[in-house]
C-alpha cells in the first residue's frame, strides 16, 4: 500500500516535471550533457591537483575538495532525475528518499562551510602572506576539511531524523524532482512548529554563520588590497579572489532563497527552478569560474597532458 486512507506511505512520487510532460526527452538530453561535463571538468580539476606538484597549495587543495563534494553533490540527485524524466512512474522508496536526502544536506552543508574555509585561506594568504606557510599547513587544512564534513554530518543527521520521525498518511507526491526538506515536509500529515523552527535554525546556521565568516574575511581583504601602491598588484589580488565571491553569491543566494522561509511560503514551481540552478547548473560553472580560466591551473593542465602523452 503507498497511501490509503491512514496507511503509512512507503515510497514517494516525484511530480517536478510533470507539467512539461512534452519536453521530458529533451530535458533528458540536455541534462545528460550537463552532467557529464560537470563530471569531467572535476574530474580535470582533482587530477591535475593531484598529479601536478606546483598546485599543491592550500587554495589548490581546496578547490580539489570542492571538486570531490560537487561531483558527489550531483551524482546523489542527477542519475535518479535522468531515470525519471524517461520513466513512467517517478518513484523512490520511503529509505531511499530519506538517504537522498541525508547525503544531498551532508554534501550541501560540507559545501557551505568549505568555502568560509577557503575564505580564510584567501584571507591569509593576502593579509598575513609571511606565516601563510606556518598558519596554513597540511594539518590545518585536514582539520578544516573535517571540520566542514564534521558539521554537514551534523546537521543533515538532525534535519533528516526531524523529517522522517514525521507520520506520512494523506498523500506521497512530492512537487519536486528530489527529496527536498520542503517538498517532503509539504506532504507530511501533520509537524509540530517546533520541528520547524529547529530545521529553519539549523539551515540558517549553515547559511549565515558560513556568509558572516566570509564578509568578514573579505572587508580584511579589501582594506589591505586598497593599501596595495600598485594598481597593476590590486587587480591580481582581487582576480584571485573574483572567481570565490562569485559562487560565493550563487551559493548562498539560491540556499536562502530555499531553505530560510516558512512552509507557508513555500512554492513548488518556483522552487523547482531554482533547485535545478545549484543542483545542476552551479556546479557546471564553478570548474568553469575557478579553474579552467586560472592561467596558473591552465599551465599546470597542459604539463600534466604533456607527461601523460610522453609515458604513453
Amino acid at each position: 500500500m503507498e497511501c490509503v486512507n491512514g496507511s503509512l506511505v512507503t515510497e514517494f512520487v516525484f511530480l517536478g516535471f510533470s507539467s512539461l510532460a512534452g519536453l521530458q526527452r529533451l530535458l533528458f538530453a540536455v541534462f545528460l550533457v550537463v552532467y557529464l561535463f560537470t563530471l569531467g571538468t572535476n574530474a580535470i580539476i582533482i587530477s591535475t591537483v593531484v598529479l601536478d606538484r606546483a598546485l599543491h597549495t592550500p587554495m589548490y587543495f581546496f578547490l580539489a575538495v570542492l571538486s570531490c563534494f560537487e561531483t558527489c553533490y550531483t551524482f546523489v540527485i542527477v542519475p535518479k532525475m535522468l531515470v525519471d524524466l524517461l520513466a513512467q512512474k517517478k518513484a523512490i522508496s520511503f529509505l531511499g528518499c530519506a538517504i537522498q536526502m541525508f547525503s544531498f544536506l551532508f554534501l550541501g552543508c560540507s559545501h557551505s562551510f568549505l568555502l568560509a574555509a577557503m575564505g580564510y585561506d584567501r584571507y591569509v594568504a593576502i593579509c598575513d602572506p609571511l606565516r601563510y606557510t606556518v598558519l596554513m599547513g597540511h594539518g590545518m587544512c585536514m582539520g578544516l576539511v573535517a571540520a566542514a564534513c564534521a558539521c554537514g554530518f551534523t546537521v543533515a543527521q538532525i534535519i533528516t531524523s526531524l523529517v522522517f520521525h514525521l507520520p506520512f498518511h494523506s498523500s506521497n507526491q512530492l512537487h519536486h524532482f528530489f527529496c527536498d526538506i520542503s517538498p517532503v515536509l509539504k506532504v507530511a500529515s501533520h509537524h509540530t512548529h517546533f520541528s520547524q523552527i529547529v530545521i529553519i535554525m539549523l539551515c540558517a546556521l549553515v547559511l549565515i554563520i558560513p556568509l558572516l565568516l566570509i564578509l568578514v574575511s573579505y572587508i580584511c581583504i579589501i582594506s589591505a588590497i586598497l593599501q596595495f601602491p600598485s594598481t597593476l598588484g590590486r587587480y591580481k589580488v582581487f582576480s584571485t579572489c573574483a572567481s570565490h565571491l562569485i559562487i560565493v553569491i550563487v551559493h548562498y543566494g539560491c540556499a536562502s532563497f530555499i531553505y530560510l522561509r516558512l512552509k507557508s511560503n513555500y512554492s513548488s514551481s518556483q522552487d523547482a527552478l531554482i533547485s535545478v540552478s545549484y543542483t545542476i547548473l552551479t556546479p557546471l560553472f564553478n570548474p568553469m569560474i575557478y579553474s579552467l580560466r586560472n592561467k596558473e591551473f591552465k599551465s599546470a593542465l597542459q604539463r600534466v597532458v604533456g607527461r601523460t602523452i610522453c609515458l604513453s
